[in-house]
């Protein structure tokens, strides 16, 4: 197995479940220090222990990502149990379907706060610390920032401002020693992201296949690798980068 994250330090949200979890498991074999974030402590001791059996220091970080103050505290918790972080990877997410005269403010403030505000706040917060470590930031998009999708108009919004946060911060860094880029996957087999989501009433079926995608649904190891290529220095020339692992859904 590749230890290209020997000596390394990674922190990776949503760490519990699905593609996080697999991300953080990848990182753990091939030799990196992890510290996990997700809310569902049962969930987080499973991958914490995962980890550990792996070979990796882990801390194991039970916080609601929902302010900017819980952002800023989790990257100072890794910064000070490990002295130093190299790697943030962004991919906690939640996703909700709805009639876009439906939506209510509800959903759209834990969107808005999850899947968008808290990779900004946490990005904030690493900067600092992966420019003295020449380290860098992944983050999670979907095919529907690349893609129109129907019933998920708040969910793609907050994942097409982070293709642009990525693209954005990656020009206001791109004189220095820091790398910055996406991973857009697409449709994914095990993975409890929609968990609370419900099918609105009269929806039209074909406008909901048209993201589904031809190809069989990917597996979350399958995309978490591309996270891994992404963090290591295997892709030390890639800056600024949306790289899709969707099957080919957005190559239309």
């Amino acid at each position: 197995m590749s230890q290209r994250f020997s000596d390394k330090v990674v922190m990776v949200t949503g760490a519990g479940n699905g593609l996080a979890r697999a991300a953080a498991l990848g990182f753990a074999r091939e030799g990196a220090s992890l510290c996990i974030i997700d809310m569902d402590q049962a969930a987080l001791d499973k991958t914490r222990q995962d980890a550990e059996a792996a070979g990796a220091k882990v801390l194991a970080l039970n916080v609601n990502l929902g302010t900017r103050e819980a952002c800023h505290q989790a990257v100072a918790d890794a910064v000070s149990h490990f002295g130093k972080l190299n790697v943030l990877c962004n991919i906690a997410g939640i996703v909700r379907m709805h009639h876009v005269t439906e939506v209510s403010i509800e959903d759209w403030n834990k969107l808005i706060a999850i899947n968008m505000a808290a990779p900004f706040w946490l990005s904030q917060a690493a900067i600092p610390h992966l420019l003295e470590s020449h380290g860098n930031i992944v983050n999670c998009t979907s095919q529907s920032s690349l893609k129109g999708c129907a019933y998920i108009v708040p969910y793609s919004m907050t994942k097409g401002a982070i293709v642009m946060m990525t693209k954005s911060m990656a020009m206001e860094y791109i004189n220095a020693p820091i790398r910055i880029n996406a991973v857009s996957p697409g449709t994914m087999g095990n993975t409890n992201m929609s968990t609370g989501m419900a099918f609105p009433e009269n929806i039209d079926p074909n406008l909901f296949m048209r993201y589904g995608g031809i190809r069989p649904a990917a597996e979350p190891e399958d995309v978490a690798s591309l996270f891994l290529y992404a963090a290591s220095d295997d892709a030390k020339a890639v800056h600024g980068a949306i790289l899709c692992a969707d099957g080919g859904t957005t190559a239309d």
